[in-house]
């Protein structure tokens, strides 16, 4: 039976006719890596005589100088290849009782993998091959301008090109002042919580509902702020106000729900620290 190809195979300019396959020689090694012919089936020393009259035919027409290396070359690595898996190939399947039996059928597997391994440099090497003819024929464009295009630029300009650097360089030479950090927070009046607490309530009974912006609007710092919101979270706890905010990071709306509400535990515990006795004074002399 002649093997035949399901698909495109690259053309050879050597092929084999033998009993059970004709054609190119590469598809003769691509079948035998698909295990789609058996290689001891293959008459190696009558694709060897092929070959050999190849060349000689090839030889006599285009003159007896001439040698295709690189074909022939090849053709010695897979027919060694071949011939090598050819005896692998004559051991028996099954289990391996010798340890030498047992490396031939490993060196079997490598044949395999060698002949994978040449087929996927012959691809990748025809790759290179058309790539390099396709590319020979585009010339890259040298960098800069012509001489001729280059003598119709007008000549720089650097008028105020000093004083520029001279700015730039002053800044970088000049010392920067010591950084310095504001201890005017610690001489900060306290703030009470309750009389903020007490000033939302009276706001929040005239009008109902108000935001937190217009709360804080006439606040006279960041602690009066920060003591109106302690507030709010004192009076939500009590139940006495609901926020609501209808998008994120939006407007918080605070609405005033009627309910009692205990004044002296609102920010007692924020206030604390205002009623608190003073420290004692540790520099004070001692009667003892």
């Amino acid at each position: 039976m002649t093997a035949t190809s399901s698909g495109p195979i690259e053309r050879s300019a050597f092929t084999v006719s033998l009993t059970n396959f004709t054609g190119p020689f590469d598809l003769l090694l691509q079948l035998i890596s698909k295990h789609k012919l058996d290689v001891t089936e293959v008459a190696l020393s009558q694709v060897t005589d092929d070959f050999i009259a190849h060349i000689k035919a090839a030889k006599a027409e285009k003159g007896t100088g001439w040698w295709d290396l690189d074909q022939s070359s090849s053709f010695i690595v897979i027919a060694a290849t071949l011939l090598d898996l050819k005896a692998a190939r004559l051991l028996p399947s099954g289990e391996v009782d010798d340890l030498d039996d047992l490396a031939l059928l490993e060196a079997r597997d490598l044949l395999f993998a060698r002949l994978l391994q040449y087929r996927a440099f012959k691809i990748v090497s025809s790759w290179i091959s058309a790539t390099l003819n396709e590319q020979s024929r585009r010339f890259p464009r040298p960098g800069g301008l012509e001489e001729r295009f280059a003598k119709l630029l007008p000549p720089p300009v650097l008028d105020g090109f000093a004083e520029v650097i001279a700015v730039f360089a002053g800044k970088a030479l000049t010392p920067s002042e010591p950084a310095t950090v504001s201890l005017t927070h610690l001489h900060l009046p306290l703030v009470s919580v309750r009389e903020q607490a007490d000033l939302i309530v009276s706001r929040l009974r005239e009008q109902t509902s108000l935001s937190f912006r217009t709360l804080t609007a006439d606040a006279s710092d960041k602690l009066v702020v920060v003591a109106r919101f302690l507030a709010l979270l004192e009076l939500f706890r009590e139940r006495a106000i609901s926020f609501e905010q209808l998008n994120p990071l939006g407007e918080l709306t605070i609405r005033w729900l009627g309910n009692e509400i205990d004044a002296d535990a609102i920010g007692a515990e924020f206030d604390q620290a205002e009623t608190s006795e003073p420290a004692p004074d540790l520099n004070e002399d001692s009667d003892e």
